[in-house]
């Protein structure tokens, strides 16, 4: 970690020297005779002044280059927080212009109307002074005005650490000032290449390493033990007492609060001095302060509490405690010049480069928790790290600011990779092209089809299912790459698809798994039971007797590894609902029903718009409503099921019978000797005249209709739709139930028949195209 900071710093070390005086002159030249670089630097808090200050002596230390401006803010200037506004007179710096702009309330609504009152106050100052450029630091939103004033006022932006990570608003914040920024000052390798991902260009980014490392370097042998006294009292010896620092993490403020008052007690029951420092100005830190006061940490024998501590007796206080605690961006940066054991608590510095001294308590929800990582850290010694800077960075910057060529343009260059040309084309062709790849996972046939936005199926693949789920893994993911590929050529942009030609195909697809009623069939004669499928996991939790592979399996987590995509799994039945909401009948419907009915009976129920899975998966079941307590025997186990009257399995099954009785064929019929008797045969035989087909019929549909009039009486949907290959045969005979058995209320119900070549597809498709058009499902 040390080599992948100094080399890039002994580069640019190389690169400044090269940059000679003659080339110093130049520049100068270029900028006009005898110019110097008006600098405005603008610091709002005790944080950003550590690392600005150092600059700042930089800037003083040459004034033949330079004209220095000093601006201060925000919490600088309110007594709860020390008035530290006076250390920077203290070090002999004149302020030109002070700026109240903090509004009390320590809330997320005081963040943001502080931040609006500096923006009103900032342009007179600006103008005023006109700066050649202003210096930045950080992440606090303070700085994010400071920035945007700047940038909208024409003036030239310096920002210091950007490029970091870390948790809470203050990344955004900071991420924000990057774009807002002419010129960058980092101090990480890591954070120089943050930057140039976010397109900002290289040759105005410089690796200097932190400015306060120029002043902690060379701090710690100076004369200690009466600062720690003083802040500590008499009886405190070094690496036995511990430094307190903890801010509310804006993001989720209720949590940090809580987090802070477990860290409290947890150093009570560790029982070392202990300082404590107040949390900065962000919202929450009210709250904190409240904590401390309920606690009676300010009266309390073991504990200093305190506003502020001037940054060079801090530096003393850090370097020789026994440990440092709390979520302080110094303690993962700054206290790891000195080795001295850092706990840091929770997320607000995650994504933080860190040395070995840092443990870090991520979920720091219990004070048994805290007391282990300071029983663990306390006392301990590591080794010191210079990950975050080598003491030279004031030197690099400002030669860097030196470098800066005022004739320059002003308006900022992004260094964006290298992208194919965008076609342009008009949105309606956009709309009907865009598509999704639906995968039918049927017992007999996997298809996979194309299909488009309106519902289009465009192309369509078909082939047998293999036996093992291996092989129909394997053949799912090749016809899903063929399919990728296919779309291109006719004219399909298959959405989220990356480069067609690759096996990363990026699209997003959606599997239809059909294991409701009897579907999966591996031929005539095998039969499945009503099948539940878990959505959420993408996991078949029960599919038939005979297929035991096809129980508990995961579908949706070995096609998403290797394709790299997500994943959508849901039964035959809610397919169907999903494709008549968006492209069938029920298109704008609030509550309707749909039936599928086929091998065997299922259904989907769309409630409020939205399709109802039930609490463990099993709602829409339909085909196992029970129309008769002494009716035949159902494949799952009771009898006088839907499914069992109605479904092609039933059908068959009763065709078997009259065939074998020889009470079939009638005149019109005649059938192979090798032929399997199926339900076709006896719908063919009902419509020739056979009363006991035509029988069997009837009281399939009125079985199927009695069932409907329980859905009606339960849900009270306002359509039914019938959808599968024998839904045109009972679409007159449910109507006829419903007129004779249905409630008056709910007779007006219209039942109608699906007009969607393939529900099943389309429904998977709806999955997909659904979410991509920011749907909730």
């Amino acid at each position: 970690m040390l080599l992948g900071f100094f080399f890039p710093l002994l580069f640019q070390e190389v690169y400044f020297k090269n940059l000679s005086k003659q080339k110093q002159k130049e520049v100068m030249e270029k900028n006009g005779n005898n110019h110097k670089l008006r600098v405005c630097v603008a610091t709002c808090n005790r944080a950003d002044y550590s690392k600005l200050a150092p600059i700042m002596f930089g800037i003083k230390a040459e004034p033949q280059f330079f004209e220095l401006d000093v601006v201060v803010l925000g919490s600088h200037l309110i007594d709860d927080y020390g008035n530290t506004y006076r250390m920077i007179e203290q070090d002999d710096f004149d302020i030109h212009t002070r700026l109240h702009t903090i509004v009390r309330g320590e809330d997320e609504a005081a963040m943001v109307e502080s931040v609006g009152l500096a923006l009103v106050k900032l342009p007179d100052v600006l103008n005023r002074l006109k700066p050649d450029i202003m210096i930045v630091h950080g992440d606090r939103f303070d700085a994010l005005a400071l920035a945007t004033s700047a940038a909208l006022m024409n003036i030239r932006i310096l920002h210091i650490e950007g490029g970091e990570v870390s948790g809470t608003i203050d990344d955004s914040i900071r991420h924000a000032i990057t774009k807002l920024a002419h010129y960058h000052v980092c101090c990480t390798r890591s954070a120089e290449q943050h930057l140039i991902a976010m397109c900002e260009d290289h040759d105005r980014i410089l690796l200097a390493g932190c400015p306060s490392y120029d002043k902690l370097l060379s701090a710690k042998n100076k004369d200690y033990m009466s600062i720690i006294r003083m802040w500590l009292g008499e009886d405190v010896k070094t690496r036995d007492y511990i430094v307190a620092l903890q801010h509310p993490v804006t993001t989720d403020i209720k949590h940090s609060i809580k987090m802070f008052e477990l860290t409290l007690d947890a150093l009570i029951s560790f029982n070392k001095r202990t300082l404590v420092l107040f949390p900065n100005v962000d919202a929450g830190s009210k709250e904190m302060v409240r904590v401390m006061r309920k606690k009676g940490i300010e009266h309390h024998p073991n504990f200093r509490a305190v506003k502020h501590v001037p940054f060079d007796q801090f530096i003393q206080l850090v370097a020789h405690a026994g440990c440092m605690i709390g979520n302080s961006s110094c303690g993962v940066r700054e206290v790891g010049a000195f080795g001295t054991p850092v706990i840091n608590l929770g997320t607000r510095q995650t994504g933080r480069e860190t040395g070995e001294n840092v443990l870090h308590v991520r979920d720091a929800d219990t004070q048994d928790k805290i007391l282990h990582a300071l029983q663990l850290q306390f006392g301990k010694q590591y080794p010191c790290s210079k990950i975050y800077g080598d003491g030279n960075a004031v030197p690099r910057i400002l030669k860097f600011l030196k470098s800066i060529d005022l004739k320059e343009p002003l308006q900022k260059k992004f260094c964006f990779p290298p992208v194919k040309d965008n076609i342009s084309q008009d949105i309606d062709h956009i709309l009907e092209t865009q598509s999704a790849l639906a995968v039918d996972l049927g017992g007999t046939n996997l298809r996979v089809a194309i299909v488009s936005m309106k519902g289009e199926i465009v192309k369509k693949y078909t082939q047998l299912n293999p036996k093992t789920y291996e092989d129909r893994l394997e053949l799912i993911l090749k016809m899903c790459v063929e399919a990728a590929s296919e779309a291109v050529n006719v004219n399909c942009r298959i959405l989220g698809v990356g480069r067609p030609s690759e096996i990363d195909i990026g699209n997003v697809i959606s599997i239809r798994y059909m294991v409701t009623g009897s579907q999966m069939i591996w031929s005539l004669q095998s039969i499945s039971t009503g099948g539940r499928v878990n959505p959420r996991e993408g996991i078949v939790l029960h599919s038939t007797k005979l297929i035991q592979e096809w129980s508990s399996v995961d579908l949706r987590t070995p096609i998403s590894d290797a394709l790299h995509l997500p994943v959508w799994v849901d039964n035959d039945g809610n397919c169907a609902a999903l494709a008549e909401r968006k492209f069938g009948h029920g298109k704008g419907i609030e509550n309707f029903v749909t039936l599928i009915t086929g091998t065997g009976i299922g259904g989907g129920i769309i409630h409020q718009h939205e399709l109802i899975h039930g609490s463990s998966f099993c709602a829409a079941e339909l085909g196992h409503i029970v129309v008769s307590l002494d009716g035949p025997e159902c494949l799952c186990g009771s009898q006088g099921c839907i499914e069992a009257y109605a479904s092609g399995i039933a059908l068959q099954r009763e065709a078997k019978k009259l065939h074998d009785e020889d009470l079939l064929l009638v005149e019109g019929m005649s059938m192979k000797k090798e032929e399997v008797v199926s339900a076709a045969h006896l719908i063919q035989a009902a419509k020739l005249g056979n009363t006991k087909a035509d029988s069997i019929l009837r009281t399939a549909g009125t079985a199927l209709g009695l069932g409907v009039v329980n859905i009606l009486h339960t849900m009270n949907p306002s359509l039914v739709i019938l959808s599968g290959v024998l839904a045109s045969h009972y679409v007159n005979a449910v109507k006829d139930v419903i007129n004779r058995q249905a409630l008056s209320s709910v007779k007006t119900v219209d039942v109608v028949v699906s007009n969607l070549a393939d529900p099943a597809l389309l429904g998977a498709a709806s999955l997909v195209l659904d979410y991509t058009t920011r749907r909730i499902y």
